[in-house]
């Protein structure tokens, strides 16, 4: 004789089938009418979508970026910057956000997102720090640099990490701190930049000196180019939007970013009356040889 579990298993059959019994019973703690997905009127509840964090003015903005190309999905950079200055980095809703107004796919805009450096995929702080740590600063101390700042912004004797912050993400004082590949300013290295603006000739010192200040809620001027802002206010620059008014733009925006050091070779040839060779009208191009 076979017992009730020795039983051979039945083929469900197609359609509906009520449970005998529930096995997740609520423990007396838990109010089952609040969590339950059925009003007291027997309608089913819907979840509440998230608030969109692109209002009407962000959206509008974005339409003119789109506007300002032949083809509408050229804009996708620059929309991306506009989506960093209002979150602090590009999070899922800002691919979204991009997608729709565009008209690509997710896909397309994270593809685009997640290939530049200059798209953060986590929230940034109030300042983002870079250390070139390329062949050149490297040699000079760049190295050291990061190497100093890393330990000096990290907590319990933990390091700070590459694209890791200090503090609460976009709060005032909060560092993001990465390591950059190349800031084109070898003349000037070692080199760091604050948000995108220069500060050069860095060493270990000065640079704590700086992020301390930053941390204090300063913001020091930098050694050439627009006074200190932050983060998400120069994303909104790089996006194209800037101050309508002249004076504003000159004093924010628009500010002298050469250094002696980078035109000395031009000034050498101009004060010894150094001139490149005048390329003729016609120039005939080298032969080539047939494979």
């Amino acid at each position: 004789m076979t017992t009730p579990s020795q039983q051979p298993s039945q083929t469900p059959k197609p359609g509906s089938q009520p449970a005998e019994q529930t096995y997740a019973a609520a423990s007396d703690d838990v109010d089952v009418t609040t969590i339950s997905p059925v009003s007291d009127d027997g309608e089913r509840l819907r979840e509440t979508p998230p608030a969109d964090p692109f209002g009407p003015d962000i959206d509008a903005e974005a339409k003119e970026l789109a506007a300002r190309y032949p083809q509408s999905r050229s804009a996708l950079l620059p929309m991306l910057h506009l989506v960093q200055s209002v979150q602090g980095y590009v999070s899922q809703e800002g691919i979204a956000f991009c997608a729709r107004q565009l008209d690509l796919s997710e896909a397309e805009v994270s593809a685009v997102a997640t290939f530049y450096t200059m798209y953060k995929r986590r929230p940034c702080g109030q300042h983002l720090v870079s250390v070139c740590t390329n062949t050149l600063c490297a040699v000079l101390g760049g190295d050291d640099i990061y190497k100093k700042l890393s330990e000096h912004l990290g907590e319990d004797g933990k390091p700070l990490g590459h694209e890791e912050t200090s503090g609460e993400p976009g709060e005032t004082g909060s560092i993001t701190l990465e390591h950059a590949e190349c800031l084109a300013a070898c003349d000037l290295g070692p080199v760091l930049q604050v948000n995108y603006e220069y500060f050069d000739n860095q060493t270990p010192s000065s640079a704590v000196e700086l992020v301390d200040a930053l941390r204090r809620g300063e913001k020091p001027q930098p050694t050439r180019g627009a006074p200190l802002t932050d983060f998400r206010s120069v994303e909104r620059q790089l996006a194209g939007f800037f101050p309508e008014e002249e004076d504003v733009f000159r004093s924010d925006v628009d500010a002298p970013s050469q250094a002696v050091e980078t035109l000395r070779g031009a000034q050498l040839a101009a004060d010894r009356g150094w001139t490149a060779p005048v390329m003729p009208e016609n120039a005939p191009l080298p032969e080539v040889e047939a494979k």
